[in-house]
């Protein structure tokens, strides 16, 4: 399954897209989007389009993108979830499915402590998806998502396919 994983910002948006496969990761490619332009509705279309070319080019299958937190400054976290509305307009334009994850979730997801620091994020990033240079620590908390987005993906097919089989076995049981 190939992932997008996005780490919302008005300034730089993180991009990271993986591939997750039979419990193994790999890395395919991670950026940032920098917004352009003087006013809001400038720097949001070219959040828009930058991300819509990065879905285009890279084909996920699904996308996973970081909750907003609220902070002391409440324009700033206005500004926030209007670049976190672009995070989850473009995947659902495309089509996909989006997953949305606290960044305590994250964090415990990928680092095993919902409280740790980006760099501590960056590291495990790197040891989680060997060979991977994240261009910056947008780029890096993007990846850790998608890594979290994978991680909750297969404990929910693990899930399905339980259920399934209990289902199964249970017809079985009838037909008896």
């Amino acid at each position: 399954m190939r992932i997008i994983g996005i780490d919302p910002g008005l300034r730089t948006l993180g991009w990271g897209v993986i591939e997750a496969h039979s419990g193994r990761l790999k890395h395919i490619a991670n950026g940032q989007c920098k917004s352009v332009g003087t006013d809001l509705a400038e720097r949001l279309l070219s959040l828009h389009t930058q991300l819509a070319a990065v879905v285009a080019a890279y084909a996920p299958e699904t996308a996973a993108v970081e909750k907003t937190f609220v902070n002391k400054d409440a324009a700033g976290t206005l500004k926030l979830g209007q670049a976190r509305g672009i995070a989850m307009l473009v995947p659902a334009q495309a089509g996909l499915p989006v997953g949305e994850y606290a960044p305590n979730a994250v964090k415990k997801a990928v680092v095993g402590v919902g409280h740790a620091d980006k760099k501590q994020v960056e590291h495990m990033v790197r040891l989680q998806l060997p060979g991977c240079a994240p261009v910056g620590p947008d780029a890096a908390d993007a990846l850790a998502i998608a890594i979290c987005h994978s991680f909750h993906a297969a404990t929910a097919g693990r899930l399905a396919a339980a259920i399934g089989a209990a289902q199964t076995l249970e017809t079985l049981g009838r037909a008896r």
